[in-house]
């Protein structure tokens, strides 16, 4: 909108245009100084991005190592003993039959010769004792009779001793002997049963470390897949972060300058001054103002 300024004295009226001298505008520029040195860097910059992505073509992982492989082929290679893992259930020596397993098979024929032998002493004392009976003329008496029968039953008293004795040492012998098969069966169980539970932790500890190798090689494929994928965004980011901080300082400025016809009419007498362009003919009449 027009401000208009009257004389009263002269009876001109002086109009400006109110966007005079507004600012219209402004264009940043590289400094001069940095001109230069930032359009070389930003070709460099923009042929770094636009190269081919460069594939890392040797291994990702390590892997396994030859000790490795050579301990997990080897206990790949065992065999665990599972029909034969379990409790163990003992037997009893006074089980029917037990005993005369583990009794010696020669005992009487290592009692043969002790009974012979007291029968031997047993028979010596009877000739002895009938030959002092004849001296003094009692043989077949009711005396001999009671010295052969207590000498009989000495001698019976003797042998059931011996093959008592005997058979108790036998007996002894065999429970011992059945109780040491028994700790050692119940060993080798202990030692079957310990075997195999080695042998699965074993596996399973050697097969978390196969995975721990088959995970890592998994998580470097998918880690040198995701690079691959992003390159070319961190490209675009790449160049844009060369433009960031650039020393952006020269800067124009616009301004709207006043037109012909708002000086003309900005003037003193400038409606006469634009009557008389006009009206070259119609001579110094000044036009009524309104």
């Amino acid at each position: 909108m027009a401000a208009e300024n009257t004389g009263t004295g002269t009876g001109t009226t002086t109009t400006t245009d109110p966007l005079v001298g507004q600012q219209t505008g402004t264009e940043s520029s590289l400094s001069n100084w940095a001109g230069p040195y930032v359009t070389n860097m930003l070709g460099k910059g923009e042929a770094l991005s636009n190269a081919p992505y460069q594939t890392y073509t040797g291994p990702l992982t390590a892997g396994s190592s030859n000790l490795q492989n050579q301990a997990f082929s080897g206990l790949a290679g065992l065999t665990i003993p599972t029909d034969k893992m379990g409790a163990y259930t003992p037997k009893s020596f006074t089980d029917t039959g037990v005993a005369q397993q583990y009794m010696n098979p020669y005992i009487q024929q290592s009692l043969n010769p002790q009974i012979d032998e007291a029968r031997r002493q047993a028979e010596i004392s009877r000739i002895a004792d009938a030959g002092r009976l004849t001296k003094a003329g009692a043989f077949g008496g009711s005396r001999q009779a009671i010295m052969e029968s207590e000498g009989n039953r000495n001698l019976g008293t003797n042998l059931a001793n011996i093959t008592g004795q005997g058979y108790k040492t036998a007996y002894d012998l065999a429970a011992n002997q059945f109780n040491t098969e028994q700790g050692r069966q119940q060993s080798a169980q202990e030692s079957t049963n310990q075997y195999g539970l080695n042998t699965l932790q074993r596996q399973a500890e050697l097969g978390g470390v196969q995975r721990g190798i088959e995970s890592e090689g998994v998580a470097a494929d998918k880690a040198q897949f995701e690079e691959q994928r992003d390159y070319p965004y961190k490209q675009v980011q790449y160049q844009q972060s060369l433009l960031q901080g650039l020393p952006l300082a020269a800067q124009t400025y616009s301004y709207a300058q006043p037109s012909t016809l708002s000086e003309i009419l900005g003037s003193a007498g400038g409606l006469q001054k634009l009557y008389s362009i006009l009206f070259p003919s119609a001579g110094p009449t000044t036009p009524a103002v309104p």
